[in-house]
């Protein structure tokens, strides 16, 4: 029988800031019996004639509801915290440290909207061993190849049966006698996610912000850590800090450092994905991630950055223009997508609609006229609202018969990239806002062509000013409050209350 922590029972609150206590005493309980363990293992100090199998488990919250009636008082603008019907919910949690303020929110809600006791304890779903790691541990690089393989004798391993993506596909199926999930996410999941988060883009989760940006360009990203270390330099700055991958933090002139800060070191080559983070100290911030090139990479991304439950991201990035009337530097603001991506037909069928979101749309285009100063004849012959086509084929123009060009003809695509739709349609899938502005920077049905010298100088006109509209854009949105943000648009019959 596995060796776990001491048993705590199951307790009703109806009291989010208690609940939320009993959920970070069974979490911490369990991380550390398994920490404990891990270290035991790692130093031999257990014979191994005398070793024992150590598990500890994920806490869970649950409700149990035998009326709707408390939920339809709520407020009806509500896209979240309320069950769909009577029965019983629960979901597993993790990381109450990084989630402290969101599973709060997510308890209020349910307390107000439904009038019932939270249920907290133990659950029966396993902690992998790998996930109790903290940010800095590398103990398996001290252990023989041998003694790493016998660890899945000891411990639970990650198991990839629990971590599927059923509930946020609409796919998921409740078994008799099984309870409703209250969240998109299983703890497992996020974990995994958050896992895969530090590996690809360099920093620890907790310097994710709600807000986030995603470029396909590295000149953004040069652009946006130019504007990041000149905030710091500004004590009436309203970010904290500043951090860049290898978790290195500047913080704001006058800021104290933080215990860890000594710990960040720029690596020897940056990762996939580079994160860099402007921090505010409520988590409202703006996080910019370089996704690189395709369809794949915005899936990869997007499908962890989701388990954070931020409050929108946008796509800030280059296009080719498809009409004649477009110039070198317009902006396209895209208000329908083609799919051509294909990396997320097996999650969400490409005859589900992406459709644009008003919040989002308001926000880039109220952007736009601040940024530019313009208005209205002038402010429309710079920003173009269309369908915006995201293909997996970088040269579709070369294919025989011009078979793409015709399709996004008939689509009538305004411009076309390799990330847009995929970011927007896993927005979609997993309950994100999403918005899309690009930039016209070549127009291969008409001979315009990217040119390095060309490039260099269109980059330099642009990069800024664009990124400076997405960052504003942003700000508009965080003003206007999250409750404002989320859209009924994003939800389906039968909703998860978990934001």
């Amino acid at each position: 029988m596995p060796h776990r922590p001491p048993f705590i029972a199951p307790l009703r609150f109806t009291d989010a800031e208690a609940a939320l206590a009993q959920v970070q005493l069974i979490y911490n309980a369990s991380i550390n019996h398994l920490r404990e363990a891990l270290q035991q293992y790692v130093s031999g100090t257990v014979p191994e004639a005398e070793e024992e199998r150590a598990r500890a488990c994920y806490p869970f919250v649950r409700i149990h509801t035998s009326t709707v009636a408390k939920a339809r008082t709520a407020d009806k603008r509500l896209s979240y915290g309320f069950v769909a019907g009577p029965g019983h919910y629960e979901t597993t949690l993790t990381r109450p440290d990084l989630f402290a303020g969101y599973f709060l929110d997510q308890f209020r809600l349910l307390l107000q909207n439904h009038d019932v006791e939270l249920e907290v304890g133990i659950s029966s779903q396993p902690i992998p061993v790998h996930f109790s790691f903290g940010d800095y541990d590398h103990i398996e690089g001290s252990m023989s190849a041998e003694r790493r393989m016998l660890m899945r004798d000891l411990f639970d391993l990650p198991d990839l049966s629990v971590m599927d993506d059923g509930i946020a596909n609409g796919t998921h199926a409740t078994a008799p006698g099984e309870a409703h999930p209250l969240a998109l996410f299983t703890a497992p999941r996020v974990d995994y996610s958050l896992q895969r988060l530090r590996h690809y883009t360099g920093t620890s989760p907790e310097h994710f912000q709600n807000f986030v940006l995603f470029t396909n360009y590295q000149f953004y990203i040069d652009e946006f850590v130019r504007m990041g270390l000149e905030a710091m330099n500004d004590p009436a700055s309203p970010y904290l800090a500043f951090v860049q991958p290898g978790n290195v933090i500047t913080r704001r002139v006058g800021e104290p450092a933080g215990e860890l800060d000594a710990l960040g070191k720029q690596p020897p080559r940056l990762p996939q994905m580079p994160a860099y983070h402007l921090v505010r100290a409520d988590g409202s911030g703006i996080t910019m991630v370089n996704i690189g090139v395709g369809p794949a990479n915005a899936k990869t991304i997007t499908d962890h950055v989701a388990v954070l439950r931020p409050h929108a991201w946008l796509m800030l990035g280059h296009c080719a223009g498809l009409r004649t009337t477009q110039a070198l530097g317009d902006y396209v603001l895209a208000h329908a997508y083609v799919r051509e991506d294909h990396v997320l037909d097996e999650d969400l069928p490409v005859w589900v609609p992406i459709p644009a979101l008003a919040e989002i749309q308001l926000a880039l285009q109220t952007a736009v006229a601040d940024v530019t100063g313009l208005s209205g004849a002038a402010l429309k012959g710079l920003l173009r609202t269309g369908t915006v086509a995201t293909t997996d084929n970088r040269n579709w123009e070369l294919l025989p018969d011009n078979t793409p060009q015709r399709r996004f003809s008939q689509s009538r695509a305004v411009a076309l990239d390799m990330e847009s739709a995929t970011i927007a349609a896993n927005g979609f899938r997993f309950r994100v806002p999403y918005g899309t502005l690009l930039c016209v920077s070549d127009k291969p049905l008409h001979g315009e062509i990217k040119l390095p010298g060309m490039a260099n100088n269109f980059y330099r006109e642009r990069v800024d000013q664009h990124l400076r509209i997405g960052i504003r854009a942003l700000e508009i949105l965080r003003e206007r409050g999250p409750d404002a943000l989320h859209s009924r648009k994003l939800r389906s019959f039968a909703e998860v209350a978990f934001q």
